[in-house]
């Protein structure tokens, strides 16, 4: 099996990624940083975010496995003292009795971008949000290309449904379990009085449904993809749909999305 692993950069995520080097060969994994079948994410769910794009051009080919070495992370299944334990189930493809490991794929969001300058396509793992550099957003928010609402606030965040515990949960959206394909759409501080008026609470699209947000006055804006931020000052508009393609995760044991929620949240 081909593996490659990337380290968030701090000395203890530095010092497992040597430890899983120089233990894999014993186990038959071989290091191939051009077309790995497994990427092993070191550190926390921004490590993972980083994997994730770093190989977004072969997400249909390729698994993940998160390795956290701070508080748990919602796509790290191991703690940082079991990394040989991970090592000796990957190379042995499930190894204790007739445990095997399972695959378990999470819905993306596939944006559109439209901008004076040009059109462009990207893929996001948690979220995409929209905000103002100066000012407030106004943007309109369209459903199947029907009008939906004239908005009017701090900004518009789009989350998957792992996504959803992230910035969305601190928005008052819902949280989703994964294996539901879908996308939510949640306002960020909008405003609401005799003049504008907008939906107020979040909203679940399903697979077949997108969304597209104009933007409706000239406005300098960030558009953050996940752990990417880029300043935009000619959009016209973003197009938002569950992509075709899903993300896989390798689950060597269980750990139910639930028992990562209560985790996380409840302690």
């Amino acid at each position: 099996m081909r593996y490659y692993v990337l380290d968030r950069g701090d000395q203890l995520s530095v010092d497992l990624c040597e430890t899983f080097h120089r233990l894999a060969p014993e186990y038959g994994l071989q290091l191939d940083a051009e077309s790995p079948d497994i990427v092993i994410s070191i550190g926390g769910d921004g490590t993972m975010l980083h994997a994730f794009h770093t190989f977004i051009d072969r997400i249909p080919s390729i698994a993940f496995v998160g390795v956290h070495t701070g508080h748990l992370g919602f796509y790290a299944d191991w703690k940082s003292d079991e990394i040989p334990e991970l090592v000796r189930l990957m190379g042995n493809q499930g190894g204790l009795g007739n445990l095997q490991p399972r695959i378990v794929q999470y819905p993306l969001i596939e944006l559109e971008i439209v901008k004076r300058s040009g059109t462009s396509s990207i893929i996001c793992l948690n979220e995409f949000t929209l905000k103002s550099v100066d000012g407030t957003v106004m943007a309109e928010i369209d459903i199947n290309d029907q009008m939906f609402e004239m908005f009017r606030g701090d900004g518009i965040c789009v989350s998957t449904p792992s996504g959803s515990t992230a910035y969305n949960k601190s928005l008052g959206g819902a949280i989703i379990h994964p294996s539901i394909e879908a996308l939510q759409i949640s306002e960020i501080a909008s405003i609401n009085n005799r003049v504008f008026r907008t939906m107020g609470s979040s909203l679940v699209l399903p697979a077949h449904h997108h969304c597209d947000i104009y933007s409706r006055k000239e406005q300098n804006l960030m558009l953050t993809i996940d752990h990417v931020s880029m300043p935009i000052n000619d959009l016209i508009s973003v197009r938002c749909q569950v992509a075709k393609q899903k993300v896989s995760f390798v689950r060597y044991r269980p750990f139910p999305f639930w028992t990562r929620v209560r985790n996380a949240f409840l302690g």
